[in-house]
Formats: C-alpha cells, sequence, structure tokens
C-alpha cells in the first residue's frame, strides 16, 4: 500500500525530515519526505503493519524542537518504488508552516564545544537541528539556510557533508557552520588578546560588557561588583529596576534563589526564559543588582558564547538589555554601536547579522503552573491554537504598553515577540516592520483588525491607518478577559475580574478595577472600583502620592489626619492637587485597581514618585508579611453596577498606620482585604447571574501574594478559577484578546 502524510505544526528546521528518513528506513518503508509552505509532506509504501507502526511512533519519538498539531492521511496508488529519499523544499501554495522558536544550546553541541578534539572545540556559534537560532535569523519560508541571515556564510567541505548527510544531526541544520567557514567572535575595546579572555577580564575588572546575543545587544557586569552594577543604572538610567542574572547551572542558581520544581524545569528548558524566583538571604550578589526587592530574576546560559563567557568569568554576571531605559534593545551592529558607546567600555560582538530584534522572556511559577510575564525569546513565534478558529485573517494591535501584536489565521493566533511601549519611533518602527515580517512569514494579509478604543495609542492609530479592512474597536478589559479564556481554550461565559493600571471605558472614563460578565464575543460591566480623580492625569501615574491625595480626600471626606508623612512630605503642592481632583480639572475619574495599589504605597511610605511602570505597587508588595492573614473590609454598594469602595481599604490602612502597626503587616492585611473584596463580589455576581467560573486578568495579578489570595478564596467559595499559563496577563496578552474577541465577533455575523 501508499499513503500520503502530512504533517503540520513546527517541523521545519527542527531536524524532522532525517527522523522521517531514519524511522521509515528502519521500518523498511518506500517513499519520500520533504518541506513545503504548509509543512511536512511524506510518501510511504509498503507492508500494512510497517505503516501503522510508522504513523504510531511519528509523534511519540519527534526531535525535541519538534511540535506536531496535526497529521492527516490519504490512500495514493503504489507506485513500486524502492528506498526512501529526502527530496528538495517546495515554495508553491499558501504558506502554513510554522517557525520554531530560538532553542538553548543542546547537551550533544555543549559535548562538542567542551572536547578538545573536537573540530568546534571552543567554538562560539555551534549548533545543530535541535538547538540555536530560528527565529532571530529567519527572513523568509520555507526555512532553509538561503532564507536566513547564515546566507552570507557558504559552507566548507566539512559542514556541507554534515548538512546533506541524512544520518549526521546537522542534516538541514540551517545555521551549520564552524570556525572556517562561519560567524567570527571579536573584541571592540577594552583589554587585548583573544576575544573571549578580553571581555572576561574587563568584567573581572569591573567594566561593562556589550555583548551580541541570539536577538539583540545585553549589557553586563559581574553580578557580585556593586560598583559595577551601580555604574551600568547611572550610564543607563535604569535607577531602581532590577536587572536579570546570568548563572552557569542549576546548582549555581539554588544557591542565589529558591526553586521549586516548576521554576527549576522553566530554567533548564530550551526556551531559557528569565525566571523570577524568591532570592536566598545572604545570596551573593551585589545590592546594585535588585535593590530592595525580594527575588531575582535569573536564567541559564542560552548560547554557546554565554556558557563560555561564564566559564571564563567563573561567577554569574548581570545580563540586561543593550539600550537606555525606555528604548528598544539595540540588534543592528551600527546602531549599537551608536547607542552603546557611552553605556559599554567595550563591545564582544560577532558578524551573524540578527533579523528580528527579540528580548529575553520573563516568566515564573507558580503553584505547579507557568505564568508568564514577558513571552518573546524562546517562545514567539510559535502560535498559540485557538479553540474556536477565525473566519477570516485577523490582525489584533495589542495596546500601547508592553505591546504584542497577534496575527491569526484558521486556529493559529501568533503572538508577536515583546515590543515594548510604543513611545517612541524606533519602537514603533520596530513595531510596523514586525507585523509586516510576520505578515511575510505566515502568509497573513488581514482582513479584519482588532484595536483598543483608547484614540491616543499608537497602535490604535497604526489601526485606523490600514487600507481595506474592516475595524473592530475591543474594549481594553474585554481582550484581558478574552485573553485569560483563549489562554485557557474556552469561550465563556465566565466571571471576569480585569485590574490593572488603567484602560479606556466604553463610557470614555479610565478603568481598571472591573468585574464583568464576559465571553469572547461580549461582555457587561457588572462591578468596578468605585471611580477616583487621578489629579494631574497621567502625572497621577508618575507621582503616586497624587493617588494618595485622592484616596485620604475621598476617604475622610476632605479631612484627612494631618500627621500623616506623605501629607508633610508633599506639602507644597497637595492642597493644589486635592483641589484639582475635586473640580475634576485635568483630573479624571478612574477605578484602576493599580492607582488603588499606588496610593497605599504612597501613604505607607515606600514610594511617591516611580522610575518604572508599575513600581510602587511591586515594592508595596515586597513590603507585605506573607504571614499575615487578617484583611480589611471594604463595602461593596449599588447597584447595575455594583461598586467596591477602595476608600475603605485606604480609611483601614490609615487608621493602622496611626496606631504604630508595622508596614509589613498594614500591607498584607491590604493584600488580603483585595482578595476577600474580589471574592465578595464574585460571589454577589454568582448568585446573580448563575455563573460559577471567574477568569483574572490584568497587570495587578502578577502580584503573586494577592493573586494565590484570590485564587485561595474563590476556589474556598466554589468557584472554578482561570490564570494565564501560555500569555502573560498584563497587556502583553491584550492582542491576543482582541483576535479572540474579533473572531468570535465574527462568527456571529
Amino acid at each position: 500500500m501508499r499513503i500520503g502524510v502530512r504533517v503540520e505544526g513546527v517541523v521545519q528546521g527542527v531536524g524532522f525530515r532525517p527522523y522521517v528518513h531514519a524511522l521509515a528506513e528502519r521500518l523498511g518503508l518506500a517513499g519520500k519526505v520533504g518541506n513545503d509552505t504548509a509543512g511536512v509532506f511524506i510518501e510511504l509504501e509498503g507492508g500494512e503493519p510497517e505503516i501503522d507502526e510508522f504513523l504510531a511512533a511519528l509523534p511519540q519519538q519527534a526531535p525535541p524542537l519538534a511540535v506536531i498539531e496535526q497529521v492527516r492521511t490519504e490512500q495514493l496508488s503504489p507506485t513500486g518504488q524502492t528506498g526512501f529519499r529526502i527530496v528538495s523544499s517546495e515554495r508553491s501554495g499558501r504558506r502554513d508552516t510554522l517557525i520554531s522558536a530560538d532553542s538553548a544550546t543542546c547537551e550533544d553541541c555543549l559535548r562538542e564545544l567542551a572536547d578538545p578534539a573536537d573540530r568546534r572545540f571552543g567554538y562560539p556559534f555551534i549548533n545543530c537541528t535541535n538547538c540555536g537560532p530560528r527565529f532571530t535569523i529567519v527572513r523568509d519560508v520555507p526555512y532553509d539556510r538561503p532564507f536566513t541571515t547564515m546566507s552570507g556564510f557558504p559552507m566548507c567541505d566539512f559542514c556541507a557533508a554534515e548538512y546533506h548527510d541524512p544520518a549526521d544531526r546537522r542534516y538541514h541544520a540551517q545555521p551549520i557552520c564552524c570556525p572556517d567557514c562561519g560567524p567570527q567572535l571579536r573584541m571592540v575595546g577594552g583589554p587585548g588578546g583573544p576575544a573571549l579572555q578580553a571581555a572576561a577580564k574587563l568584567l573581572c575588572d569591573g567594566g561593562v560588557l556589550a555583548v551580541k546575543g541570539i536577538g539583540g545587544y545585553h549589557l553586563a557586569v559581574h553580578a557580585s561588583d556593586h560598583e559595577a552594577a551601580a555604574t551600568l543604572r547611572d550610564r543607563k538610567h535604569r535607577e531602581d529596576k532590577p536587572f536579570a542574572v546570568m548563572v552557569a547551572d542549576l546548582d549555581e542558581a539554588r544557591t542565589l534563589c529558591e526553586l521549586d520544581d516548576t521554576a527549576a524545569a522553566l530554567l533548564t528548558s530550551r526556551r531559557r526564559p528569565v525566571v523570577l524566583a524568591p532570592r536566598r538571604a545572604g545570596a551573593p550578589v551585589a545590592p546594585a543588582v535588585a535593590p530592595g526587592n525580594r527575588q531575582l530574576g535569573l536564567m541559564l546560559p542560552y548560547t554557546p558564547l554565554h556558557h563560555m563567557l561564564l566559564r571564563e568569568t567563573a561567577g554569574a554576571i548581570v545580563l540586561t538589555s543593550g539600550n537606555v531605559s525606555d528604548e528598544p534593545i539595540a540588534y543592528r551592529d551600527d546602531d549599537a554601536t551608536d547607542r552603546l558607546d557611552g553605556i559599554a567600555d567595550a563591545f564582544l560582538t560577532h558578524d551573524r547579522p540578527i533579523h528580528t530584534r527579540t528580548d529575553d522572556s520573563v516568566t515564573r511559577a507558580f503553584r505547579g503552573t507557568e505564568q508568564p510575564v514577558r513571552r518573546s525569546r524562546g517562545y514567539a513565534p510559535e502560535p498559540v491554537r485557538l479553540v474556536q478558529p477565525v473566519p477570516r485573517p485577523v490582525l489584533g494591535c495589542g495596546a500601547e504598553l508592553k505591546n504584542t501584536f497577534c496575527l491569526a489565521r484558521g486556529s493559529h493566533a501568533f503572538v508577536s515577540h515583546h515590543v515594548g511601549d510604543l513611545e517612541n519611533y524606533e519602537t514603533l518602527r520596530s513595531y510596523t516592520e514586525g507585523i509586516a515580517h510576520f505578515q511575510r512569514l505566515f502568509d497573513i494579509t488581514p482582513e479584519v483588525v482588532g484595536h483598543d478604543l483608547h484614540p491616543e495609542y499608537l497602535s490604535t492609530k497604526h489601526a485606523l491607518e490600514l487600507d481595506g479592512v474592516e475595524l473592530i474597536g475591543v474594549q481594553h478589559h474585554h481582550a484581558h478577559i478574552a485573553s485569560c479564556l483563549a489562554d485557557n481554550g474556552v469561550a465563556g461565559p465566565v466571571l471576569g475580574v480585569a485590574f490593572d493600571g488603567l484602560g479606556y471605558g466604553s463610557d470614555a472614563t479610565i478603568w481598571g478595577g472591573e468585574f464583568m460578565l464576559a465571553d469572547l464575543a461580549g461582555f457587561e460591566r457588572l462591578a468596578h472600583l468605585t471611580p477616583t480623580p487621578m489629579p494631574g492625569g497621567t502625572a497621577a501615574i508618575r507621582q503616586p502620592w497624587r493617588m494618595a491625595a485622592a484616596y485620604l480626600d475621598a476617604a475622610y471626606s476632605g479631612a484627612p489626619p494631618h500627621t500623616l508623612g506623605v501629607l508633610d512630605r508633599n506639602a507644597a503642592d497637595w492642597q493644589t492637587v486635592v483641589e484639582l481632583g475635586r473640580r475634576g480639572i485635568n483630573a479624571p475619574l478612574t477605578s484602576s485597581a493599580g492607582r488603588l495599589f499606588d496610593a497605599v504605597a504612597a501613604i505607607l511610605g515606600v514610594r511617591d514618585t516611580i522610575n518604572y511602570e508599575g513600581q510602587a505597587a511591586i515594592e508595596l508588595e515586597q513590603w507585605a508579611d506573607p504571614d499575615v492573614t487578617e484583611s480589611y473590609p471594604a463595602t461593596i454598594s449599588g447597584s447595575s453596577p455594583l461598586q467596591l469602595s477602595g476608600a475603605d481599604l485606604v480609611r483601614c490602612v490609615v487608621e493602622d498606620l496611626l496606631a504604630g502597626v508595622d508596614p509589613p503587616v498594614i500591607v498584607g492585611r491590604f493584600h488580603t482585604g483585595v482578595a476577600e473584596a474580589i471574592v465578595a463580589v464574585c460571589r454577589r455576581l454568582r448568585d446573580s447571574t448563575g455563573v460559577g467560573t471567574v477568569a483574572l486578568s490584568g497587570g495587578v495579578f502578577q502580584n503573586l501574594l494577592l493573586l494565590g489570595r484570590t485564587v485561595d478564596g474563590l476556589e474556598g467559595a466554589g468557584f472554578g478559577v482561570l490564570t494565564h499559563h501560555r500569555v502573560p496577563c498584563n497587556d502583553g496578552g491584550v492582542s491576543l484578546g482582541q483576535v479572540a474577541v474579533v473572531g468570535a465577533l465574527d462568527r456571529t455575523d
């Protein structure tokens, strides 16, 4: 008999064809295997038992980077062919193939890297079909060397022999190279000598090193050197935000942080994200690396160069994005030289071009599951599979902060790598170029576009400038809940709790503490935090003490206790700010949960002003005593929608503060109070709607103390609870939510 087999998923550039070849030959089957724009096609001829065994083994023994989504078969007429061969790629037809994410160096390559007898000994660009750069070097599909940034490196005879040998681990490994024919490492500036040793000496001597990685440049210093880390902060204009730390292996990671099995698995996975984990007391990391933070962001080496550099430095290194704060990461050599020259003392670079700028991913473990914070290198562009396919090709433009975009066709939603905050020309250019690149790679021309309702978001303006598409505005918090639904493969309805910093409401006010009855196609706002003025508008985001002024004015009917430190610290402007709020002059009303956390942080003296988004709330969580179980009450009033009083929580915080209660206890009680208030509102809404599943989304739920207590309370009250595990709960997941909403609306038209 003879059959045709179509394999869809991440099956190109991952050693899938040689795997199929070896499997077919082992079973004595004839036929062929090849790549095309839809994935991998196979024809098999032989006995029925052997073909059945082949089909059973195909997904079970696939290469480590392969992701098989679907296997389809059809009967063909036997041809009497003998032998099995790998045929050339075909480029005709619609592109349905998937591109693998960049993957950490595999164990086989690491053994060769360390073997003096191997011809790739000490070669910092060693790779094979099971590891190495993928997405960041791809220019087009199918994924063949001429369509990658390796096209400028002709293979030597040795590499060519490996590349064309189906039995070799590097058969059709598109980035294949060696010291004779591949990229070369070089040091620009710094001490003399071989590049790697010179770079390590610079770090050990307290210098700042720019290192070219897979998706862009990083800035590095020795993690134990406080002066070097402080110098990097000063030059990078990154005053407080923690740096990530790279360590050589899992054992060293355990000396710095407490790691459960989930965190350890994330650290050692092929994706190699930065993993946020509780910091051990006395961890040998300089204070300037993560000032005042109970957590560290750890990652393990994911390129051969990283492994070699860490061996030379014999200790952990800070590895942070190569940029000035608020700018996108530098990835082109000339751009890096221009932008990082005043920050780095020297550059450890190479001549393999990066096609797509890609930041490190950031994630964390939560009760045995992954909770992404930033989904980028190692994850993108592998798709999120939609439980309900979109009828027409869709673009989700995303939000303004932590932007991603999402292109979808059928059941595949391609959430982009992290683009960043759309606040400058370079990031906006990266955004528009990224959309064009994804459209080309996945052959998607959007017919319908989902965008945020905020008219001033640059992502919204981009949508409005597109021609020949249908535009659909998606409310920000509905997109958050839809993102959580799509993340979990369900359609709703659910009770959605969307807590974040801000989002444009359908009533043109600023939302951010929302309870809604939602499915993918629509929502009804059933409850929210009581709206409070934001005196000075966006200034209140940068200066949380302004939110403290507004909340204290509401909590104490205009007469807050005069002995509070936040009043004294900001006395010169206090009354002016209060009057702005009372009169509604440049003081929009907001139901934002993020602004409530900001207010409490300022009242307790955590922070009156911030240097990065969410800083006050992040540091407030750090202050909490995790053993505190008491809580503050909050009134639920009104109807259609209900209103939850944040001012009640603020009043309790102030009373305990004036009574001399230890601030960590106050913070613990506040967090528990917010969690119990969420549960109380959801109980009421369950009574009125009959819906018993809650979806939690929005950046405030990056707070693991709040998330944990909220999940405990909801599950204890008999609710099913959905949280994020494939895309972030913050604005990085909004584009997926927009696509899910647009697809649902398209199905109902």
